[in-house]
């Protein structure tokens, strides 16, 4: 009988051949075939620290949920373990469609007495990455708007006292020497998503990259990109203060700090729920960090199951 605390989708998936997991963009989302290992989902109570014993990794989150890497020779012992209440496989994400600035009726609130144009408000854009030298998300003086930038994407770098790091332009360390800068196997990692996976920009890093003279040079310090260019395009209608036009074609919130998480795994752009799961939770802590309030622009998503879980079970995000 299949385990009633996993998730329908991954009981079907483990009860799959490979062959026919191959056939599903889904059964096989989340799973390392070579190695016959699964990051899961995971919602629990108490500690954890019993469980990492047999696990490759946990990252505890927000809420009582954690991300787990573990065999797939595993999966019913985690699952046996009072602590753990239910387990999910993670899905796929997809690009959605996002409209235009006209379609969202606001431009009375932006003229004559009430000119909301997002003071005060810090505007988190999940998604491809953005283009940082556009000059939508600079200030009249050149500097950036964003305040920080989380690349799930690009390699952590080596370590090495005895030598410095370089970063190429894609994110990959072509250091000769050095070890991975990760944790011992098991090792819980409790809220630090950025500390753990890619590479997290501040504001001073991006204005050093904007100030490096070309775009080159810049990338050398700040080697984020949008490929695709959706992260940019959603982020010029949410926040863009339409400098690139003179003016003319301005987001929402054109006048808004502006927090980025380009959501991927390292050396893919592709994306899942696992890594939707650790933006959010960096983009809450963020703002708390910040203590303004937050609006969250997520472009991303998929057709499976209920769309409000990740918006107000899991981060609480319905009592911030």
């Amino acid at each position: 009988m299949n385990d009633q605390k996993l998730e329908n989708l991954l009981n079907l998936a483990l009860d799959a051949t490979d062959a026919e997991r191959e056939k599903s963009l889904n059964m096989n989302f989340g799973y390392d075939r070579q190695n016959r290992i699964w990051e899961l989902i995971v919602r629990y109570h108490g500690d954890l620290s019993g469980v990492g014993e047999r696990t490759k990794e946990i990252i505890l989150l927000s809420g009582g949920y954690a991300i787990i890497t573990a065999e797939e020779s595993e999966i019913d012992w985690i699952s046996s373990q009072p602590e753990v209440e239910y387990i999910e496989k993670p899905k796929r994400l997809f690009f959605s469609a996002a409209q235009g600035r006209s379609a969202s009726c606001i431009n009375p609130l932006q003229t004559g007495a009430f000119d909301l144009r997002g003071q005060g408000v810090l505007v988190a854009v999940i998604d491809s990455g953005v283009d940082y030298f556009h000059p939508d998300f600079r200030n009249e003086d050149g500097t950036t708007r964003i305040v920080s930038l989380w690349d799930q994407t690009i390699q952590r770098p080596k370590r090495n006292d005895a030598m410095e790091t370089d970063i190429t332009s894609k994110g990959e360390n072509i250091s000769e020497e050095g070890t991975e800068d990760t944790e011992d196997t098991g090792k819980i990692k409790e809220g630090t998503g950025e500390e753990i996976r890619g590479v997290e920009y501040t504001k001073e890093q991006i204005n050093e990259a904007l100030a490096a003279g070309s775009r080159e040079a810049g990338y050398r310090i700040v080697p984020s990109r949008d490929l695709s260019g959706h992260g940019t395009e959603v982020l010029g209608i949410a926040a863009g203060n339409g400098q690139a036009s003179g003016g003319q074609y301005r987001g929402v919130a054109s006048k808004s700090d502006i927090l980025v998480v380009k959501i991927g795994t390292a050396g893919s752009e592709f994306a899942g729920t696992v890594e939707l799961m650790l933006a959010l939770d960096y983009v809450i802590r963020k703002a708390m960090e910040l203590g303004k309030p937050v609006a969250i622009n997520l472009s991303f998503g998929n057709v499976y199951g209920s769309h409000v879980p990740y918006t107000r079970g899991i981060l609480g995000l319905n009592r911030s």
